[in-house]
């Protein structure tokens, strides 16, 4: 008797702490290398510590993350690609895309690409195919859209010749807060929150790099410019140094990719809207 006792006390025990365990949610976030960097962290020179997935899941228990971010990905890429991804069931979805498709010149196009479902032809009727996409796998689940932040010249860490000035200057007669509006108002029409980067008012250009080493036009010594004076003396990648050494990492490590402390800046934004 006393055992059978000592065995009931034990399975009301384990039923109750199941009951109280904090349960899981899953979240599918998809994006560019920006997402994809949280997990290749080697990618980053290890100048990233840790990306905003890790950070976000850190601070609401009980997430977990699927990361589904693509080195160098449009919306565009994404939308054409859609059901060859593997992407699964999951409480949560986030798109944090577009400044891809504002550098390769992607037409940014009107509501009405999205409204009047228009295919792939412009971001607005990408993310229609992906937001079709993520509630076919489930109609429940909530949708956030993460609208691409501001970018300062970006050169790439282990290739110089991939290199691309900042959004202080058109692309293709199109500007990338064009890309965030666009991305804000898919929201507003869909009712989905949106966390927007582009306004973000500690995410400002002068903020994405401390300097830019470059050389001096007149004296060919290396001198630290900032923002935005740093747009002007011009960079060969073939001939200079990398102009991010270290010491001029801020919000990003090249111009473009958070640093830890953009990526912190991400998470806050991110967290709030979670929550």
């Amino acid at each position: 008797m006393a055992l059978l006792k000592r065995l009931f006390v034990f399975l009301t025990a384990g039923y109750l702490l199941t009951s109280f365990k904090e349960k899981e949610t899953t979240w599918v976030a998809i994006g560019d290398s920006i997402t994809y960097l949280n997990d290749h962290l080697d990618e980053t020179g290890n100048r990233v510590t840790k990306g905003y997935l890790t950070r976000v899941t850190e601070q609401l228990p009980g997430l977990q993350y699927i990361n589904k971010g693509f080195n160098g990905w449009t919306s565009g890429g994404i939308a054409k690609r859609i059901d060859s991804l593997g992407l699964t069931k999951a409480d949560i979805y986030s798109v944090f895309l577009g400044t891809n498709d504002w550098w390769q010149g992607r037409p940014v196009g009107t509501l009405d690409d999205y409204k009047n479902n228009k295919g792939n032809i412009s971001v607005y009727g990408s993310y229609r195919i992906i937001i079709n996409k993520l509630r076919s796998l489930n109609p429940e689940a909530k949708i956030l859209l993460i609208t691409p932040m501001q970018r300062g010249d970006f050169v790439y860490l282990a290739d110089h010749n991939n290199n691309a000035y900042g959004s202080y200057k058109d692309k293709n007669g199109q500007s990338l807060e064009a890309f965030a509006n666009a991305i804000d108002s898919i929201g507003a029409f869909e009712h989905i929150p949106v966390v927007d980067l582009y306004h973000n008012k500690q995410l400002k250009p002068e903020n994405m790099v401390k300097f830019k080493r470059l050389k001096d036009p007149q004296t060919g010594v290396y001198t630290n410019y900032k923002y935005p004076e740093y747009t002007q003396p011009a960079y060969n990648p073939a001939t200079d140094e990398y102009p991010y050494p270290l010491e001029a990492i801020n919000l990003t490590y090249d111009g473009l990719h958070p640093s830890d402390k953009g990526n912190a800046i991400i998470t806050k934004a991110i967290v709030k809207k979670l929550k």
